[in-house]
């Protein structure tokens, strides 16, 4: 099947719009919440109240993080782009403007990614609106979201949640938190569930937040849950366990979500290299894609390298929330996706202040703030190790258990 790799004609408006934003809007603040470490980018507000304007006039439907959802294939056999490339399209654009600022958006939280994923229709309707963050990790556990420790024991129609969460994305500033805790230990990781704690609910409390080498515009708490009661409906999806589906339903989030994580890291890429390209014509070097690399300058040639590097990323990028979108299993090409991204983000933004010498060193410019912003996109998520662990094992037809 031939691909267009052009943007679709439907979403060129919407690209366009976001990237507008993210040039007037969070470009210029971007250096301000850099230092300000923890302190809310109230700007965004405004922001979040015209993205609901253009969701309600259907001219932003799907984008951000609420777009990545498995819809129903269409019945006529046609292939489609819908809300998950609407999703990395858009955050491709947020995050070429601030990475930071773009995680700390209101109401585009990576729980509200896990709702989208796997909430019921009721759900989707009852907490349309809620800005939900995601606590996944654990002390202990890492990367391992099969290991996952903090408790939820059912009690009449309410769950009691016990146990803490590391490294929550605004897990101090969002309404709620999607927690995922295991039903039972013993069950392994089929057991386990997300479930969303609105703030303020008795028995979790923000701990501390952590100071960061990069994304400091947006919050990362820690947070501690002890006899937390959570009402029973806030299960997302569906409480049976299913051992033979396995860890199935809660990957079907981060199927999901690992293209949105790699639309960061290639966003991110793309600022670093737009920048650099205009520094290096200043300088008058010339970069000629008509000529080999070998034969052009070695600023020139590193610079083409990194830019196969990046398209490589982009395209898989594609390629994974495509398939969402057209309800095709993409669990291999969101790992892919995510790891390549991830490492080519890090290598790019480096590269690309060494390229630049004392200006992309220095605080005068943003290269070395994308930089260190970059390098969380090639860890949260899922490590750039645990993704070609999983495309390991999904190349190979090998389990968990058989490929550790």
């Amino acid at each position: 099947m031939a691909i267009n790799l052009e943007d679709p004609k439907k979403l060129k408006p919407l690209r366009e719009q976001v990237h507008q934003v993210a040039m007037n809007m969070l470009r210029p603040i971007s250096r301000k919440y850099d230092k300000a470490e923890h302190e809310y980018p109230t700007e965004l507000d405004m922001l979040a109240a015209m993205a609901d304007g253009l969701s309600e006039s259907g001219q932003g439907e799907g984008a951000g993080a609420t777009g990545v959802r498995r819809d129903s294939k269409p019945d006529d056999g046609s292939v489609r782009n819908g809300a998950n490339m609407s999703s990395v399209l858009s955050v491709n654009e947020m995050c070429w403007g601030d990475v930071g600022l773009t995680l700390a958006m209101p109401r585009q939280g990576l729980g509200n990614s896990a709702i989208a994923s796997v909430a019921n229709d009721e759900q989707h309707e009852r907490f349309d609106g809620v800005w939900a963050a995601m606590a996944i990790t654990e002390p202990g556990t890492g990367s391992d979201s099969a290991n996952i420790k903090t408790t939820a024991t059912l009690d009449g129609d309410h769950y009691v949640l016990n146990g803490e969460k590391i490294f929550v994305t605004s897990g101090d500033r969002a309404d709620a938190v999607v927690v995922w805790a295991t039903l039972d230990k013993e069950l392994g990781k089929a057991a386990i569930k997300s479930f969303v704690v609105e703030k303020g609910t008795p028995g979790m409390k923000v701990e501390r937040l952590e100071h960061k080498l990069g994304i400091k515009a947006s919050d990362t708490a820690t947070i501690t849950f002890t006899d937390c009661r959570v009402p029973a409906e806030n299960l997302l999806g569906s409480p049976e366990v299913n051992v033979k589906e396995g860890f199935a339903g809660a990957m079907a989030t981060f199927d999901n979500t690992r293209p949105l994580v790699a639309s960061m890291a290639v966003g991110c890429a793309r600022a670093a290299l737009d920048y650099t390209r205009d520094l290096l014509e200043k300088a008058g070097v010339e970069i000629d894609y008509d000529r080999p690399a070998h034969l052009q300058s070695a600023a020139a040639a590193k610079f083409i390298q990194m830019e196969s590097d990046y398209e490589g990323a982009y395209l898989l990028m594609l390629q994974a929330a495509w398939m969402a979108d057209n309800r095709q299993p993409n669990s291999k090409e969101a790992s892919m996706a995510k790891a390549k991204a991830g490492r080519m983000g890090s290598d790019v933004t480096l590269s690309c202040v060494e390229l630049a010498g004392t200006i992309g060193y220095s605080e005068g410019e943003l290269l070395e703030k994308w930089a260190r912003d970059s390098k969380i996109l090639d860890i949260f998520e899922g490590t750039q190790q645990i993704q070609q662990l999983i495309v390991a094992r999904r190349v190979l037809g090998l389990s968990s258990a058989e490929l550790k």
